[in-house]
């Protein structure tokens, strides 16, 4: 069985400062990518022992380069590096058997949740999917059911299950954190927080060979709404394909096929980034 892992950092175990996660910030950010490492390597081990033939890893934090790969464990293949067309969810398809969501986080438009956001914090103050506020893992969610392939795996904060839910409706679910504040929160100890992820990723790779584990199921004709910080990101943003200016600072991408409502989001947050000044 092959599995795709997209891991993000917000969601890791002891990790509640920007400064754990941002590139150049010194020893801050080195013990970020520590406790980073250690849970993707619980859930790489937690998949192999469940059956797990093949593990691909995409690095889907800030430049995307946050592992040491000599450290990964069981010879997973990594995709690292900015840029990447499909972002967050570089590399799959419908070859694989399963999704993990590692350190994942709470979107910007709902509870309190460490160090939320939705992909990027100075543009979007939130994102719908067919009338419903999502974060990331709903974003990304899109192309896991283009692909057919079930989200099996999801770890995070409290608030993060409760999004990603409705499209992960038969994921294992591991809680590395209670938020507190967008600053806050109540971590489970790192080692705990890494038995937990191995033995959820575990369980849930023998669900997926049971043939128990649910795909996404995203009603189509689907449509994203991006909620945006300026009207003139919002202009911009109808730079991209499909996307249609529907308020002063919102925006449209619709369709039934979910890869290109995706694929035309991954432009609009690239292109946005100027207009917030980046």
């Amino acid at each position: 069985m092959k599995v795709w892992i997209s891991f993000d950092m917000e969601g890791v175990a002891g990790i509640v400062d920007w400064e754990q996660c941002r590139p150049g910030s010194g020893a801050p950010y080195a013990l970020g990518c520590a406790l980073l490492q250690d849970e993707v390597n619980a859930a790489i081990e937690g998949a192999l022992a469940g059956g797990a033939t093949e593990i691909v890893l995409n690095d889907s934090h800030s430049t995307m380069a946050n592992l040491d790969p000599r450290k990964i464990a069981g010879n997973a293949q990594y995709i690292s590096g900015r840029h990447k067309p499909m972002y967050m969810m570089q590399g799959l398809d419908a070859s694989f058997d399963a999704i993990f969501f590692v350190g994942y986080h709470g979107s910007i438009s709902g509870k309190p949740s460490t160090l939320s956001h939705t992909y990027n914090p100075e543009v979007f103050s939130g994102a719908k999917i067919n009338g419903e506020y999502v974060g990331e893992s709903g974003i990304n969610a899109l192309v896991a059911d283009h692909f057919g392939v079930p989200i099996a795996l999801v770890t995070g904060d409290s608030v993060l299950h409760d999004e990603s839910r409705a499209f992960a409706p038969g994921a294992v679910e591991v809680v590395t954190k209670e938020s507190i504040t967008r600053f806050s929160a109540k971590n489970v100890h790192p080692t705990t927080a890494c038995a937990l992820i191995r033995a959820g990723a575990e369980k849930a790779m023998l669900a997926v060979a049971a043939g128990n584990m649910p795909t996404p199921q995203i009603s189509r004709p689907a449509a994203l709404d991006l909620e945006f910080q300026t009207a003139d990101m919002a202009e911009v943003a109808t730079w991209a394909r499909g996307a249609e200016r529907t308020a002063i600072r919102e925006v449209r991408i619709e369709g039934d096929n979910l890869l290109h409502l995706f694929e035309s989001f991954v432009a609009v947050n690239y292109i946005t980034r100027q207009a917030g000044g980046r």
